[in-house]
């Protein structure tokens, strides 16, 4: 099995995780009922270009973004986003935990060309489906209160990519950093990444699931809360 190079992302990087991420979405048919019928993959891609390098340097005290590289091509081939507990912002020294993993700063002229760039994105979910996460949200976030977390925020494999050890990948990079800090980790995960969250020692703790035809969708809407406990230290 290919061995993926982790890295951190970089606002350069837009353009291939919109692509990546998107395209990944797109095969949940619970995630594009979000979305008005004409809307197309590419649309979404354009658009996702937009607002990525300002989401990538939004709350860099907190966030971590990795990318999974093809070591051979250099191609962008998954995506996660962790956040970091309010309690493990910093080393010891001061410096910023989990530098490695934390996108570079850019000048405010930059964060300026990039708010302007993500307002001109044309991004406009269906109200129809106003609600849909309020119980998935009522969740996590009574999870999230109960004890100190890094939170797997999102993870994302391209379709073309999916099998090959990278979603893994990535998930294993926060498994290392999460015990070599001490702090469990926790995620909401759909249906499809369930398998890959359970296979590397995470735990279901809660499950919200919900009918999709209720939105416009076909079968169950479910999400399912997920632990990963660090070994306690001697």
């Amino acid at each position: 099995m290919t061995a993926w190079k982790i890295e951190r992302c970089t606002v350069a990087d837009a353009a291939a995780l919109a692509r990546n991420n998107m395209s990944a979405f797109w095969e949940d048919p619970n995630w594009n009922l979000i979305w008005p019928k004409e809307t197309t993959r590419e649309f979404l891609i354009e658009n996702a270009t937009k607002r990525y390098p300002r989401t990538l340097v939004t709350d860099r005290e907190k966030k971590r973004h990795e990318k999974a590289v093809d070591p051979v091509t250099g191609e962008l081939v998954g995506y996660a986003r962790w956040i970091l507990p309010s309690s493990h912002l910093t080393t010891k020294d001061g410096s910023p935990e989990w530098a490695e993993a934390q996108v570079p700063d850019v000048s405010d002229e930059e964060r300026t060309r990039f708010e302007e760039l993500a307002k001109s994105a044309r991004w406009n979910a269906k109200k129809e489906v106003d609600g849909m996460d309020d119980k998935n949200d009522e969740v996590m976030d009574r999870l999230l209160a109960e004890a100190t977390y890094i939170q797997l925020e999102y993870l994302a494999v391209h379709p073309d990519n999916k099998g090959k050890g990278i979603a893994s990948a990535l998930v294993e990079s926060g498994i290392r950093h999460a015990e070599k800090i001490g702090v469990p980790l926790f995620t909401m995960s759909y249906k499809a990444g369930r398998g890959v969250y359970a296979r590397l020692g995470f735990k279901e703790v809660e499950r919200v699931i919900q009918d999709a035809t209720k939105y416009g969708g076909k079968g169950e809407y479910g999400a399912y809360f997920m632990i990963y406990d660090v070994p306690k230290k001697a």
